[in-house]
């Protein structure tokens, strides 16, 4: 059997909980574990910066990471390059200022205040002088999704009935229509998060990692032995198994 894989839902700027996290994959697993991460790095949370900082030192140090791209990554990123400030996706036409989305606290863990309505210009401005370039190109040089031995992690899921390679970027980071509602088995178990949940679920054909972190609630790291999930916890593993027939 293949060596255990562990993944990490939406992290939302809350650099307390993923060093927990690591921690508890640390204790499983030890210091070499290969951890899928699976987006939403920013906005909400408190520490952003730290968050991407942190990522960025794992993958410079060779560790076994795998760090994909969320939704919320994307819009930090067109914000910081062109002060974007909606997404086409967004049906309810909220901007990343929005309380609900919380741009502002990614702003501000680089030091720079913002609040919905202010005017977009000087705060582009100032987030170009204080946001690393580094941070920028990081983000965008993120995979939107890793295959491995049956299971397939992505952000926020997948196009039912579309070849893997003709997937966009929009659905892999953006998809529910469509997605949360498919009972059909997929080709893999997918694997992702930005549906925020009260707690992971087994689905069946995926599982949904995203508990609600950005919403103050713990972050549960998972560990798969092929298809085979559990979750960690201080206590031990916990399985995460799909419903009842």
């Amino acid at each position: 059997m293949s060596a255990p894989l562990y993944a990490i839902g939406d992290i939302h700027g809350h650099l307390d909980q993923m060093e927990h996290a690591l921690d508890l994959i640390h204790a499983d697993g030890g210091a070499s574990s290969e951890i899928v991460f699976l987006g939403d790095y920013v906005d909400r949370g408190p520490d952003s910066r730290a968050v991407i900082e942190r990522l960025m030192q794992g993958v410079a140090e060779g560790r076994n990471w795998h760090v994909l791209r969320g939704n919320h990554d994307r819009m930090f990123c067109r914000f910081v390059e062109n002060g974007t400030l909606s997404d086409a996706r967004i049906k309810s036409g909220l901007q990343w200022f929005n309380p609900r989305l919380g741009g502002t606290e990614t702003l501000a863990a680089y030091g720079i205040d913002a609040t919905e309505g202010d005017p977009t210009a000087p705060i582009l401005q100032a987030a170009q002088s204080a946001v690393p370039a580094a941070h920028v190109d990081f983000l965008r040089g993120r995979d939107l999704y890793l295959e491995r031995d049956g299971l397939l992690f992505a952000h926020a899921g997948i196009l039912p009935g579309v070849a893997l390679a003709d997937q966009t970027e929009d659905d892999l980071i953006w998809i529910r229509d469509g997605f949360l509602t498919h009972d059909k088995p997929h080709p893999w178990l997918v694997v992702h998060g930005h549906t925020a949940l009260e707690f992971p679920h087994h689905f069946g054909n995926r599982i949904d990692l995203d508990g609600g972190t950005g919403y103050g609630r713990p972050l549960y790291p998972a560990v798969f032995e092929g298809t085979e999930c559990c979750l960690l916890t201080p206590d031990g593993r916990q399985h995460l198994r799909p419903p009842l027939d």
